[in-house]
């Protein structure tokens, strides 16, 4: 039989090899969340004493008040006097036998967040489950929406079932199992045919995945057989339209057909489109080639039906009247509009894994590692992107659409937790009122997962999901930051505020910066053992 040999030596082969190395990485889940380490709770009674309350659903402030919790639920709010004026002991709730207090006179107190748009790690960023999670809910996230189950659909249902029983320290998990990947990890064949779909959704939704996460380009014909069969079972649906797929099959048709929330806004300028039918894409533009695929992304939105045209109306109008969710990640494409910004965020020397890092370096494999050669010229381009982008996101909320917060850590040199509070901040920046913001990150996102009776604000009946710090998050959003906020005192201090200090799920309180010391634990043993010390790209060091 004829043999070939294959020499390494020749790059295109050697590109082959890595990048064939890299997919089976998605293949090989990573540890799962070790059993509960940290956390007081459940009680039979917890009364949280004197906070001034930040329901989520769009209320101004009130306080003081006092939250009583009994198990896991709440089943009393009550006001117990006014701002500066000493609280009268004699008409706040009774503290029962065996109950337990939490002072927190002078502080603030809102929903637990939620995370649209998460992924519980993965092998090729070598990020391990109890560093998500701590890093999640130690900025206050609760809940998150984990689309694509990267680690495998059997792996990520265990997960919630032991978040969902508190085993582990760990966010309440929706699973939305990725359209193409296999229930033991990794990526697999997209179903070929209408039937082969139905089937693979009724498969999923017997094993118990609370919805349907779309990517890589399914067919028209595959895709509308999907949804169809997802809204026939009762679940829920995501998609990142991929531009493989996009001429054919944009938002709108999605949508049409029972899509729930749309991820990022691919698919949605291409809906807006008067003049073309596909993108003005450069004539040696490579799909496989990260830096074409983001850098005329960037272009993308000025392509589009100008704001207030009637092409423009009558898309916005459509997927309101749809009850369509729009979850924009607005910050895992910052490092588009500013890489320094993105690349020098404080929080990487200490809370970013090495292995983390070096999945962020410039790269031809790495997802999202589009650093080529990023000019000035494609930042420009992107800031434009965002004002079109930004501009459609806050008309929507305006006119009643529902906009909800997601992150899509792990990626393009946005950290778990950390980039969350970004996306708050550029929800902010698109012209969100600071409590429109809240509203976002909690009773929008909960509306979306169908459990705002349970989920996403501070009201009698709903579960014990709270974020309480000593800052107004309202004044500052930065307070929300693991790292705190840069303040300078009457005395000419310089100091940080102390960020959130108690995250409370499922009525069981958890001290975030004890969550914090965990992480930089996790990192500093990480660095130590691998001899790592974090350089920035083409500088020289231990990286």
């Amino acid at each position: 039989m004829f043999q070939r040999k294959i020499s390494l030596a020749q790059p295109h082969l050697l590109l082959f090899f890595l990048i064939l190395l890299t997919l089976s990485t998605w293949a090989q889940p990573i540890p799962k969340g070790p059993d509960r380490i940290r956390g007081e709770g459940p009680f039979d009674q917890l009364i949280i004493r004197g906070v001034t309350l930040i329901n989520g659903n769009g209320a101004p402030p009130i306080g003081p008040v006092d939250i009583v919790v009994e198990q896991n639920i709440i089943t009393a709010i009550k006001p117990v006097g006014y701002p500066g004026v000493p609280i009268d002991d004699a008409n706040r709730p009774v503290l029962k036998p065996g109950g337990s207090e939490l002072d927190c006179h002078g502080m603030f107190l809102m929903p637990g967040l939620i995370d649209m748009h998460a992924h519980i790690g993965g092998a090729a960023q070598g990020t391990p489950a109890e560093y998500v999670y701590k890093l999640w809910l130690s900025h206050g996230i609760t809940t998150v929406r984990e689309v694509m189950a990267r680690n495998g659909l059997d792996w990520t249902l265990e997960e919630k079932e032991r978040s969902a029983k508190n085993e582990i320290t760990a966010p309440r998990i929706f699973t939305y199992m990725g359209f193409s990947m296999k229930d033991e990890g990794g990526r697999g064949p997209t179903p070929a045919s209408p039937e082969e779909a139905q089937k693979w959704v009724q498969r999923v939704a017997a094993k118990g995945a609370d919805g349907v996460k779309f990517r890589y380009g399914p067919t028209p014909e595959v895709m509308e057989a999907a949804l169809m069969e997802i809204k026939k079972l009762g679940l829920r649906s995501a998609a990142h339209h991929d531009q493989m797929s996009v001429a054919q099959w944009n938002v709108l048709h999605s949508a049409k057909l029972g899509l729930t929330s749309m991820e990022h806004w691919y698919g949605l300028p291409e809906a807006l489109f008067e003049d073309k039918t596909v993108q003005d894409y450069s004539l040696d533009y490579n799909y496989s080639n990260e830096q074409d695929r983001f850098g005329e992304a960037g272009l993308l939105w000025l392509q589009a039906a100008m704001p207030g045209s009637e092409k423009w109306n009558q898309v916005m109008a459509e997927l309101i009247a749809l009850d369509f969710t729009l979850v924009p990640t607005f910050n895992i494409y910052e490092a588009s509009r500013d890489l320094h910004r993105a690349r020098r965020a404080e929080w990487h020397e200490a809370y970013t894994l090495p292995s983390l890092w070096r999945f962020y370096m410039p790269s031809k494999i790495s997802h999202g590692s589009y650093w080529h050669y990023w000019t000035t010229e494609k930042e420009v381009q992107w800031r434009k992107n965002y004002d079109r982008w930004m501009q459609f996101i806050n008309e929507y909320k305006n006119k009643g659409g529902r906009v909800a917060a997601g992150s899509d850590s792990g990626f393009i040199y946005q950290l778990y937790g950390f980039s969350y509070i970004r996306e708050l901040e550029l929800l902010r920046e698109a012209g969100f009122h600071p409590l429109e913001v809240l509203m976002s990150a909690t009773l929008k996102g909960a509306e979306a997962l169908g459990m705002d009776d349970k989920l996403g604000s501070v009201q009698v009946g709903k579960l014990a999901d709270f974020v309480i710090l000593q800052e107004n998050p309202l004044e500052n959003l930065k307070v929300l930051y693991g790292t705190g906020a840069i303040k300078l005192t009457d005395e000419n201090e310089v100091v940080r505020t102390t960020g959130i200090q108690y995250t409370v799920k499922d009525g069981i309180i958890y001290d975030a910066k004890q969550l914090l010391a965990d992480v930089k634990s996790i990192v500093e043993q990480s660095k130590t053992r691998d001899d790592f010390e974090l350089v920035q790209p083409g500088q020289k060091g231990k990286n």
